[in-house]
């Protein structure tokens, strides 16, 4: 039987983020799967590649769910970007109306293209009523500062202790992502599972940031759960997979390159 994943994020129209990404890696992986949008976000090349952001309505959002969610036998799902605390609402709202066997959060707390404060009531929305629900969170630098209240994160240590604050929010699991932004030659990120820490480590692929990484990540934890592996072993896979696509990255008109989820791994 094919192993089935549900994604609720939003759509980036030049397919290096979002659900382009998370539905190319699931397939990438042998996962069938099934996606809700939560908002349209664009590149503006007019204005220094800047995101514009559109959410999708609530109502339509729900209705998306029921759709998905009435086909399919659903019990994965990744949870991406969800960008105001209408769309949280309701997707919590919809989680809750059924059991998951897994719940991946990549917690994007902001884009571009949104008000610098939306960041603020975003994450308050999604500590309350996303946190809770998750089997596994995985956030970056940035995110793991603010989930975590850290003034910064420059260390491995450092990581660890972000996992341990935002375990404490709720979820079963946390990957703290160190990705380019500390220092040294390794991309490191850290498990924590409530009492054991595992460290994930590779030499960096240059300094600049791939655009996709963090959704390639998620999405890749989120079909090998699908398919039953055990969460460090996903992680595992996930940060293989992520080596490889920025390894061998796309490069576009646009100033960044962006993962490449087939490549071999």
């Amino acid at each position: 039987m094919v192993p089935l994943a549900y994604v609720i994020a939003g759509s980036e129209a030049t397919g290096g983020a979002g659900i382009q990404v998370d539905l190319k890696t699931f397939q990438q992986l042998g996962v069938y799967g099934v996606g809700t949008l939560t908002c349209i976000v664009s590149f503006d090349p007019k204005n220094d590649w800047g995101h514009r952001f559109v959410p999708v309505a609530p109502e339509v959002i729900a209705d998306q769910f029921e759709a998905a969610t009435s086909c399919y036998d659903l019990d994965v799902v990744k949870i991406g970007m969800l960008g105001t605390p209408a769309t949280i609402d309701v997707v919590a709202r919809s989680l809750a109306s059924q059991p998951w066997r897994h719940v991946v959060l990549d917690p994007v707390l902001i884009c571009k293209g949104q008000e610098a404060g939306a960041a603020l009531d975003t994450d308050t929305a999604l500590r309350e009523q996303i946190l809770p629900l998750a089997t596994v969170i995985t956030p970056n630098v940035f995110e793991a500062k603010t989930l975590a209240g850290m003034e910064s994160i420059t260390t491995v240590t450092d990581l660890e202790e972000a996992a341990r604050r935002i375990y404490a929010l709720g979820p079963r699991y946390v990957v703290v992502k160190g990705g380019v932004e500390l220092d040294g030659p390794d991309a490191v990120d850290v498990l924590f599972d409530g009492e054991e820490v595992t460290v994930y480590s590779t030499p960096k692929i240059g300094q600049e940031r791939v655009s996709g990484a963090g959704c390639t990540f998620a999405a890749a934890i989120t079909a090998e759960l699908a398919k039953g592996t055990d969460v460090p072993e996903a992680v595992a896979v996930a940060k293989r997979l992520v080596t490889a696509g920025i390894t061998e990255r796309v490069s576009s008109h646009a100033p960044f390159d962006t993962v490449w989820q087939g490549a071999a791994v």
